[in-house]
């Protein structure tokens, strides 16, 4: 493009810009004359990022950005191009714009900004209902990341916040709980509003719950994201993955009612009570020792509440699911439980564990001292 209608075009946008931002042109002007391409690409980043600018982003990128983009990092001209993307008048046109930015980028040099553009208009085509087209650039996405050795943590974050949003709009709720736990391990939670924290956290304590593979929260349980309920309308869901977590069937009666508050967990409620109850039989042979795990099938209705004609099908869940390792003999109404699933503890199940370990510390201080007694002559010689 002929430099003097870039710079003609440069003193217009200055010219209409707010007065607080028109020494920033004079900025980028002053880089652009001199070729100074990555303090003008830092330049421009900043001032796309200022809200003001809201209405030149589209005619920069375009009519300047787009005349020098050989020249700047990949990564961040695609930055720059999601910026501007913002500001189109509807999400058919904005997908029309990230996909010609996309193509732009498709390079065997920047195939990190080609992701980062294919998951962006991948994330417009869900909100467009386009979910087989989705599938397609996001499972795209994912081959070329799995060949990266290291890529950009803004990339990283971007794809799996997009491919959460796709598994929760297919209902998967294990991979969608997967991929919102990868999204915010690649961020800062500080750049979350406090509404977005909310919301992650209340998508995902319900994905935990209703998701048929997922018995296991200690991932969610100790991540600073769920703290963001407390004090809210949804702090009971916080309690309620606690109270799952510990198999606690008597808050699990206390916060039941709580259930008709989300649809999905509505839905749900006798898989939710299945659930609840492997997980009170996961903490009963939990809280035994090891050499006390044969429990009869009485036993484990009376700490489950399980109808006793259900509980040979309980069990069998339980050892098919991977939570428990043992055998059933059917003909003696008996369980025998070799291993139980590891799992977050709360303070008082760490307390139990401690009353355990006490004892066992006594009962190999009894050994001891009975070993001395019985062989005083051995010990002597």
């Amino acid at each position: 493009m002929d430099p003097e209608v870039i710079s003609n075009f440069l003193s217009e946008q200055r010219e209409t810009a707010p007065e607080d931002l028109q020494q920033s042109f004079l900025t980028i002007e002053d880089y652009w004359d001199r070729k100074l391409w990555h303090q003008l690409t830092d330049v421009l980043v900043e001032y796309f990022n200022t809200p003001a600018s809201a209405s030149q982003k589209l005619p920069l990128f375009r009519s300047f950005i787009l005349s020098f983009a050989e020249k700047i990092n990949q990564l961040k001209f695609v930055s720059l191009g999601l910026l501007a993307a913002t500001q189109c008048s509807d999400d058919q046109e904005r997908l029309t714009f990230l996909t010609s930015l996309t193509q732009k980028v498709n390079k065997p040099s920047s195939q990190d900004a080609y992701i980062y553009a294919l998951v962006a208009a991948s994330d417009v085509k869900l909100r467009l209902q386009d979910l087989p087209s989705a599938r397609k650039d996001l499972d795209t996405a994912e081959c070329i990341l799995d060949t990266f050795d290291s890529v950009e943590t803004e990339v990283h974050a971007t794809f799996y916040r997009i491919n959460a949003s796709y598994h929760q709009a297919s209902l998967d709720f294990a991979a969608y709980y997967k991929n919102a736990l990868l999204y915010l391990a690649c961020i800062d939670l500080s750049s979350l509003s406090t509404e977005d924290a909310q919301v992650r956290a209340y998508d995902l304590s319900v994905a935990a719950l209703i998701s048929d593979s997922i018995y296991n929260f200690g991932e969610l349980l100790l991540h600073p994201i769920l703290d963001s309920l407390l004090s809210t309308p949804h702090a009971w869901l916080r309690d309620l993955l606690f109270a799952f977590n510990r198999g606690d069937l008597a808050a699990y009666s206390v916060l039941e009612n709580n259930l008709s508050k989300s649809p999905l967990l509505n839905q749900h409620k006798t898989f939710l009570w299945q659930k609840i109850s492997l997980s009170a039989l996961t903490e009963a042979v939990f809280r035994r020792p090891p050499h006390d795990r044969a429990m009869t099938f009485a036993t484990i209705s009376s700490e489950t509440n399980v109808q006793p004609a259900e509980i040979e099908i309980l069990i069998m869940k339980a050892l098919s699911l991977g939570l428990l390792r043992g055998s059933i003999d059917q003909v003696a109404e008996i369980a025998r439980i070799q291993w139980v699933q590891p799992k977050v503890l709360d303070m008082k199940q760490i307390e139990s564990m401690r009353l355990r370990l006490k004892d066992w510390d006594s009962s190999v201080n009894q050994l001891g001292n009975w070993i001395e007694g019985v062989g005083k002559d051995v010990w002597a010689a």
